[in-house]
């Protein structure tokens, strides 16, 4: 599949059938993701969302606890770190913070700087209802 975004290869998810069987695609260069099928929706894309509202802090036991890390796509952080139990946190990661990962947050303005600007628009991203 080609992101709607940016026109790179999109990767599947290996995810486990659900009952609504949804396919979940990310893309590699700039972290769109879409979902296929599913309860509600043939296809269905998030829109943009800005460097400190888009990642959530990285949770676990080999993570060190006095830095941040942004949890990316692909169970590791946006630095490339990967640890068993890897997961989001249910708070952002915030940029700002003193103790924020300084290759996290190179790598979220990189990663935010691939979307063109009229990919960031409300709307822009159009998901496609299921016809009943």
């Amino acid at each position: 599949m080609e992101c709607d975004v940016c026109g790179q290869a999109m990767w599947q998810w290996p995810v486990v059938p659900t009952a609504w069987e949804e396919e979940i695609w990310s893309c590699l260069w700039c972290h769109a993701t879409t979902h296929v099928g599913g309860e509600w929706f043939e296809i269905s894309r998030p829109q943009y969302l800005p460097v400190e509202m888009r990642w959530e802090r990285a949770v676990a036991d080999g993570l060190p606890a006095d830095v941040s890390h942004a949890f990316g796509v692909f169970d590791k952080t946006l630095c490339g770190i990967q640890e068993t139990g890897m997961s989001p946190s249910d708070h952002w990661w915030l940029p700002e913070r003193a103790n924020a990962c300084g290759a996290c947050l190179a790598a979220a303005t990189a990663i935010d700087g691939r979307w063109p600007q009229v990919m960031r628009g409300e709307g822009a991203r159009v998901s496609v209802a299921r016809r009943l």
